[in-house]
């Protein structure tokens, strides 16, 4: 009967096969994981629409688009941003919704092709200048209700809170009294720095309160 021997053992075998393994069959996973790292790293191809907002008044709001949607409301002189991006190689055309009382906005560099590889667009200028010498702000006016106000022989009534502008621009260095004409029914309003001079390119700003 011949004799039987053991095959020796190495010990630290189990470990080296596991470690083997787990590396043979985890390198797909890791290559895996090492090109979503890498796609997620280039980023998206869409890009966001932005600009330079000046001139425009305090206390007034100018409502951008671009392509004739994505409104956006602006209260500030500043930077701004559309909330939706454009896709690589589509269009943008940022346009003027609304002007501002008393005022006009113009768009310089505002259309144009996306191209990720050139970056966003940053050169977008909305220029605000006044197309009025004397506004203001009307708060408290009931609804249904109407205040008719007066600056010299101009006249202008208002029916809603908000902003309101005087028609035209007047020479710089004139006076300007803003009164009121006719009171809105069942209220007495106020007003609040209605006398002053003109300043070119500037709107004054005249606040009326009623209670």
């Amino acid at each position: 009967m011949q004799p039987r021997y053991s095959q020796p053992v190495n010990r630290n075998r189990g470990p080296i096969m596991n470690a083997e393994r787990a590396t043979r069959f985890g390198r797909p996973a890791a290559l895996a994981f090492v090109a979503a790292l890498a796609v997620s790293g280039c980023g998206g191809s869409d890009t966001p629409i932005g600009g330079t907002l000046s001139g425009l008044g305090d206390g007034l709001s100018v409502v951008l688009q671009n392509n004739n949607t994505d409104d956006l409301t602006l209260n500030a002189n500043g930077a701004f941003t559309f909330r939706t991006a454009v896709d690589d190689g589509a269009t943008y055309s940022v346009t003027v919704l609304t002007q501002p009382v008393g005022q006009t906005c113009n768009v310089s560099n505002g259309t144009g092709t996306v191209n990720t590889k050139t970056g966003e667009p940053s050169d977008i200028q909305v220029t605000c200048s006044a197309n009025a010498s004397v506004g203001g702000t009307l708060t408290g006016l009931l609804a249904g209700r109407s205040i008719t106000l007066a600056n010299g022989v101009q006249r202008v009534t208002v029916a809603q809170n908000g902003s309101f502008a005087f028609a035209g621009v007047l020479p710089a260095g004139s006076t300007y009294e803003v009164t009121i004409a006719t009171q809105p029914a069942g209220q007495t309003c106020s007003v609040v720095n209605g006398t002053g001079t003109v300043v070119a390119n500037v709107m004054a700003t005249v606040a009326v309160t009623c209670g």
